[in-house]
């Protein structure tokens, strides 16, 4: 059992640089998910808020949608629709994990930083 633990302390000493590295690079990645998934619900929030001048073309209890039709045709659904379910817990953290395993993934593909296996 001690043999475990120092041979864990001296792999941690020894690719030290490497952690602290994929440590910036996974806490660089994850604050660039979380900034622009916030950004974006944010605008799209308040776009479709009713004192929105976007959504004045709507009655109070309509909700204007963006769409990709001329800006004199207005997309209104009923405010019922839009709800919060279980699912807005779920998908979220689960679509900006995915995220950051595919920036991980590639930044391991191109080779940023590769650790020479022949130094042992």
């Amino acid at each position: 059992m001690v043999f475990f633990f120092q041979w864990w302390r001296h792999t941690l000493i020894r690719y030290r640089p490497l952690i602290v590295y994929a440590a910036a690079w996974t806490f660089l990645l994850t604050t660039m998910v979380v900034v622009l998934s916030l950004s974006a619900e944010i605008a799209f929030m308040n776009a479709v808020s009713p004192s929105s001048t976007f959504s004045s073309k709507c009655n109070s209890e309509s909700v204007r949608i963006p769409s990709d039709v001329p800006s004199e045709v207005a997309v209104c659904l009923p405010g019922a629709l839009f709800q919060l379910s279980r699912m807005d817990l779920f998908v979220p953290p689960i679509f900006a994990a995915l995220v950051v395993v595919a920036s991980v993934v590639f930044v391991q593909a191109i080779g940023i930083y590769e650790i020479d296996s022949e130094e042992e």
